[in-house]
């Protein structure tokens, strides 16, 4: 065993400008929210050179729109289709998911990128642009660790399924649909960026929206007025004052690091029409997170809590009381139990290949993994190459050395999770 190991770390050393190729071709494909078709069929292409089982579909048919955790704002998904591409052990293995999204954010302003933002330039050991680290360079270190197995005449008993999803940044239809088209396996790795560590727990979270109101009146008689840009402060203190009792009352231990576990975000704000003119309505819009035990229902409760008792304690909002929606991307929390076989089998190929135990901490933010594990009973794990700060920044970029020891230790776990066939 410990001979074929040494051959696919090998294989991967040896074979690494194929890998950093490829992630150069995806990152040149602008594979944004409608536009993740180009970069698909790159991603198709090499897994059919692989021979792989392939599977693309469009998503959006009524199973997955009728789901009640389908949230999506999205209704037209043609020419950007969901990939699996599977390689079939020969029995009596356990199989391993290895699901990855093809969307990336936009590039935001340009002005702030020192160079093309989807040039895959490469330069000190690093390939820089939009997607580099969320998640094309993780994408690669998945394909590569399979074509490592597959290159090195290894046959497994469990299966590898491996994914590439659209939508995950816009709420996780894309890895929804493909749990309701009936892909399971008895364990999953997503490779997001987590600086290589092992990430068990994974927040959720949800968009909400809050309309101020207040009273106009001309700027030059304000006192007549009720200013609602000066009301909303109210609710933003409110609302920070929910954060830190959501907070005080959650604690775990991969959280340590964390300042702010499970943070309320106030991200837009609108209000006003006329400068001279005392404004009546302010509208916030933010993203509420899940603590990784709780329901998408129980942290909403939560917010209308909060709102509630500001609606009934404060004179002015008695009568003009603030309202909540909830609206848009949503994304479940998700959880392994930190004794599972699965995650010890990462953390043992971790350690093999590094020399060192790695190091487990709790996702700063929401994954598709909750739709794997909480809709798909699959035990879950994130863990991947890219530094957790670069993603959604200008000036993205991944190590390439990340990216190949990520895949690497990825490899380590197929062979000893889905055991390797007799000769």
């Amino acid at each position: 065993m410990m001979d074929k190991k040494h051959k696919v770390i090998e294989w991967i050393h040896e074979n690494y400008p194929k890998g950093v190729k490829l992630l150069q071709k995806l990152i040149q494909e602008p594979s944004k929210r409608g536009n993740e078709g180009g970069a698909q069929a790159i991603i198709i292409e090499k897994c059919r050179e692989l021979g792989l089982e392939l599977d693309i579909w469009e998503i959006g048919d009524d199973e997955l729109k009728n789901h009640p955790q389908f949230h999506c704002d999205r209704s037209d998904f043609k020419g950007n289709p969901n990939l699996v591409a599977i390689k079939k052990g020969e029995g009596f293995g356990k199989s391993i998911l290895l699901n990855g999204h093809i969307d990336v954010v936009p590039e935001g302003n340009q002005y702030d990128w020192e160079m093309d933002p989807f040039s895959g330039k490469v330069m000190n050991g690093k390939v820089f642009g939009r997607g580099s680290t969320d998640m094309k360079g993780g994408n690669v270190s998945l394909l590569l660790a399979i074509e490592a197995i597959m290159a090195s005449g290894i046959m497994l008993k469990g299966d590898m399924i491996f994914q590439s999803v659209i939508e995950e940044e816009s709420g996780g239809a894309g890895t929804l649909a493909a749990v309701l088209r009936g892909y399971r396996a008895d364990g999953a790795i997503i490779p997001e960026p987590t600086n290589m560590k092992i990430f068990p727990l994974q927040q959720g979270s949800l968009w909400f929206r809050l309309t101020v109101k207040g009273k106009s009146a001309h700027a030059g008689t304000r006192y007549e007025g009720v200013s609602a840009i000066e009301q909303s402060v109210i609710v933003m203190e409110a609302i920070r004052d929910l954060e830190n009792k959501r907070n005080a009352a959650f604690t775990h231990p991969l959280y340590e690091n964390i300042p702010i576990p499970i943070p309320i975000n106030l991200g837009k704000i609108h209000g006003g029409e006329w400068p001279s003119s005392v404004p009546d309505t302010v509208v916030l819009e933010g993203r509420l997170g899940v603590a990784p035990f709780e329901t998408l229902d129980e942290a909403k409760d939560s917010l209308k809590a909060c709102i509630e008792k500001l609606n009934s304690s404060c004179d002015w909002f008695r009568n003009k009381p603030v309202e909540l929606e909830f609206f848009g991307a949503r994304w479940l929390p998700g959880h392994i139990d930190l004794e599972h076989p699965f995650l010890q089998t990462v953390q043992a190929a971790y350690k093999e290949k590094m020399n060192q135990e790695a190091k487990l901490e709790a996702s700063p933010w929401a994954t598709d993994g909750g739709y794997l594990s909480g809709i798909g009973g699959i035990p879950t794990i994130v863990f991947g190459p890219g530094k957790t700060e670069l993603a959604h920044d200008a000036n993205e970029y991944i190590e390439i050395e990340k990216m190949i020891e990520a895949a690497q230790i990825i490899a380590i776990t197929i062979l000893d999770w889905c055991e390797v066939s007799e000769e």
